[in-house]
């Protein structure tokens, strides 16, 4: 038996010379849009108010803020505080990045690289360059202690780095798929919620039981990145249904080009560029990426800006979808039905 290839109709015609010429014009636009999206805040990244503390002698401290002010400037928020003690204190709520702490004479770092294994990094070119400066040409070897470290799994941070990307990618493929996929907005929005929860119980494990990448509270982990999984997806599915493709489509940016690049979670806000590393915290992506870091490593301190963030987006998400849903409800209830129409009227899905 052989098969035969059917031919093109007849009156089919090539694509018309302009339209290829607009369709490769607009798949520039496009790979050129990804690239800035995401290598803008990589490649301008630098310190911008970066909050560190400060201990020890008043006279000591005013000379290294005096130093820091002049070298760098803008690069710093510093907290003054009395010791040690109280510097690893705001280091462990989450107040500060790191601390320089002169109670011994001899400036000595306190870091937390899981905080931001970047801006760690930057502290300790800054104390080597603090002890240089108070002993010219002996280079001094300055000493630094991880208050909070990464987990000895992943010394540098990369699992927790590369979530960024998939905590996005799950809100999105759960909105296509359940859009596609199910009728009735009862049923989308548990199936987003539902799914939310058992991605982020997913996702926990392998961060933090296999990769290494995570400590602290597995539910606790699970939990933040549900919230995150949730207000994405919601956020999607609520656009989509009020506003259809469009909708969609203006999320879809929202959280892929503007929430995963300007997120924080591979350096730190305060790393990004102008108003990005603030207006990052506003979008799911940067808030969950701030709140995984809050349970896994500072037993929640620091977690309730990014918390009201991600509830904020998953209730406006489940409001436009309950509005869309009432909507389509008069719609159907008000439009007119015709005889044979009303035979095969079926019940509505809720």
């Amino acid at each position: 038996m052989s098969t035969q290839v059917q031919p093109e109709p007849a009156t089919a015609t090539p694509s018309p010379w302009p339209r290829v010429a607009a369709a490769v014009a607009l798949l520039t636009v496009i790979i050129s849009v990804l690239l800035t999206a995401f290598a803008w805040p990589s490649v301008h990244s630098s310190l911008h108010d970066v909050p560190i503390a400060v201990a020890g002698p008043a006279a000591a401290a005013d000379q290294v803020i005096a130093t820091l002010d002049t070298k760098m400037p803008g690069a710093f928020d510093v907290t003054r505080v009395a010791d040690t003690a109280a510097a690893e204190q705001l280091i462990r709520d989450r107040e500060v990045y790191g601390a320089i702490d002169l109670s011994s004479g001899t400036p000595h770092l306190l870091t937390a690289s899981a905080g931001s294994a970047s801006i760690a990094q930057s502290l300790q070119a800054l104390g080597t360059a603090l002890a240089q400066a108070q002993a010219p040409g002996s280079g001094p070897a300055v000493t630094t202690r991880d208050v909070v470290a990464l987990p000895a799994d992943d010394p540098r941070g990369a699992g927790l780095a590369a979530a960024a990307l998939p905590l996005v990618m799950g809100g999105l493929l759960t909105a296509v798929l359940l859009t596609n996929l199910l009728r009735g907005t009862t049923r989308r929005v548990t199936g987003a919620l539902t799914f939310a929860v058992t991605g982020g119980l997913a996702m926990a494990a392998i961060l933090q039981f296999w990769f290494g990448s995570i400590d602290g509270s597995y539910l606790a982990n699970a939990g933040a990145i549900a919230l995150t999984i949730g207000a994405i997806s919601m956020t999607l599915l609520g656009l989509e249904a009020l506003f259809g493709y469009p909708g969609f489509g203006l999320g879809a940016v929202l959280m892929m080009l503007v929430g995963n690049p300007f997120s924080g979670l591979t350096s730190a806000p305060e790393m990004l560029p102008g108003w990005g590393g603030a207006f990052g915290q506003l979008l799911p992506p940067g808030a969950g990426g701030q709140l995984l870091r809050s349970t896994a490593f500072f037993d929640g301190h620091g977690a309730a800006h990014a918390t009201v963030v991600l509830i904020s987006w998953l209730v406006l998400g489940v409001v436009l979808c309950l509005v869309s849903g009432v909507r389509a409800g008069r719609a159907r209830t008000t439009a007119p039905v015709t005889g044979a129409e009303s035979r095969a009227v079926t019940p509505a899905t809720v």
